[in-house]
């Protein structure tokens, strides 16, 4: 999906870091480590981070109800744009994606989920986009890839997929069947 290729300026690579088998294997044990702290969620609400977030938060439910057998799991999507602190300074207009939240937050347990934790700044965004539908009682935070070494604040999450060690130029792309037709999680480098 993402070959090796050769533009005027640089060359880009790829390495494979998750294939479909391994992001299934950790998307079930996510889940496992979700129902232990959670047991059968009646006070527990998950919460895909848009727009790449929602994919993993979807998937997520789709595994506890078949897999799992629970039942009644409230989730929804939650769109950062306006409340990011460059959402004034870029120079394009950033494009807003759909927020689908429709039970309180108030006294419930949150967990936020996103597929890539990186430097910290969407969780933030996130954490004060919240406050629009409650307080909760407590926020956790779930990522199938947390990127080492590049965090600006002081946030870490609660479940992990798998930690990587990206740094310069090296981004970490994660990719799903819905999207982009293959599960994948790929580091990408460019090099000049």
């Amino acid at each position: 999906m993402y070959p090796e290729y050769v533009s005027e300026h640089f060359l880009m690579s790829q390495k494979t870091l998750l294939d479909a088998t391994e992001i299934h294997i950790a998307l079930h044990r996510l889940a496992c480590q979700l129902i232990e702290k959670h047991d059968n969620f009646t006070n527990t609400v998950l919460i895909g981070i848009q727009p790449r977030g929602g994919f993993l938060a979807k998937r997520l439910v789709t595994i506890l109800e078949n897999d799992y057998k629970i039942k009644n799991i409230q989730s929804g999507l939650l769109d950062i744009t306006f409340y990011r602190d460059d959402f004034r300074r870029s120079e394009k207009p950033l494009a807003a994606n759909e927020t689908a939240i429709n039970f309180v937050v108030e006294n419930k347990k949150v967990v936020f989920i996103d597929d890539v934790l990186y430097t910290g700044r969407s969780i933030r965004s996130a954490l004060t986009a919240i406050g629009d539908f409650g307080r909760p009682t407590e926020i956790e935070l779930l990522t199938l890839i947390d990127r080492r070494f590049s965090r600006h604040l002081p946030i870490q999450p609660d479940y992990r997929g798998r930690q990587v060690d990206a740094i310069g130029g090296e981004k970490v792309k994660v990719c799903w069947q819905e999207n982009e037709g293959e599960d994948a999680v790929y580091l990408i480098k460019e090099q000049i």
